[in-house]
């Protein structure tokens, strides 16, 4: 029997689709939550939004939009590592799995002139793929520096649409990284400290902060966010600050790379390690100015001694 194209193709649509569905995706909602706990520190606010979000939207068989997080805070604070956790207990592969897309704005879209070009590719881009696995996962990286018109593309995907060009997208997840609003962030917790508070008082309904991030994207005219519709129309469900981070979580981050490197944990080396790290205001030494970022840098520095 000669079995025409278009049913062969439907045929291997269906078995493609439905086999990388089961293959691939593996949510793991107690991996999620013991890794957002014990890999990702000093930051509780995170914790706790980003395991209910995910789990809430994973168990949810009817949603009606796509999961959608804006990661804000400065530098080195565990925005991409956030990330990879979810990926980790989202997919069987983790970050490795090939439903993850991941744009960097200066090094995807580099040229403001090409710009009509970059819309078209990336619309193609999530469109394809959701079409073939719904639940994709998309992250945009320095989401600030994108152009607003390619930040624009996003929104049919990211809407209560039905479907877009006849695929629906209320599986996928949507994840933007960006600094934007950190400074809001910081000195929210300086104020906390000043206060004698301890950081972990800080709530996402302390002083509003959400509202807060909000406003500050929407009013910085050097991000792209500033011109975009994305806010004005609501399509981000929780903008999540990622607090300063303090010596006691940079020299955690110090022995962790210890492990990675296969090297003796040493607490007194660790400790070392963390102090020479740059801290604010300069004077207290009380956030770290850039997190956890350099950490295994600044750690070869010493290993040999």
């Amino acid at each position: 029997m000669i079995i025409p194209s278009a049913i062969v193709f439907a045929f291997l649509y269906y078995y493609y689709f439905n086999s990388t569905q089961s293959d691939d995706l593996s949510f793991n909602p107690a991996g999620l939550k013991s890794d957002l706990r014990n890999a990702l520190f000093g930051q509780h606010i995170v914790s706790d939004v980003v395991l209910k979000a995910v789990s809430s939207f994973m168990a949810d068989k009817n949603t009606n939009k796509p999961l959608v997080l804006s990661f804000h805070g400065i530098m080195g604070t565990g925005k991409n590592h956030a990330f990879k956790i979810i990926a980790r207990n989202m997919y069987e592969k983790g970050e490795k799995s090939k439903h993850i897309h991941t744009f960097i704005s200066p090094f995807h879209f580099p040229h403001k002139e090409n710009v009509h070009m970059y819309c078209a590719q990336l619309k193609q881009w999530i469109h394809g793929n959701v079409s073939s696995f719904p639940h994709s996962m998309f992250i945009f990286d320095e989401m600030d520096k994108m152009h607003p018109e390619l930040i624009d593309i996003l929104k049919p995907f990211l809407d209560y649409n039905d479907n877009v060009d006849g695929v629906s997208f209320h599986n996928a997840i949507f994840i933007f990284l960006s600094n934007t609003g950190g400074k809001v962030i910081a000195d929210l917790a300086l104020d906390f400290w000043r206060e004698g508070r301890k950081r972990e008082e800080i709530k996402m309904n302390s002083r509003d902060l959400e509202i807060m991030i909000s406003e500050s994207i929407s009013k910085n005219e050097k991000s792209g966010f500033w011109h975009s519709s994305l806010i004005e129309h609501h399509l981000i469900d929780h903008y999540i600050p990622f607090l300063p981070l303090e010596l006691r979580h940079v020299r955690q981050c110090v022995l962790t790379e210890m492990e990675h490197l296969n090297k003796t944990q040493d607490a007194h080396l660790a400790d070392k390690v963390a102090r020479d790290m740059p801290f604010f205001p300069k004077i207290h030494r009380v956030f770290a100015e850039k997190g956890c970022k350099s950490v295994r840098q600044k750690l070869a520095l010493y290993v040999d001694e």
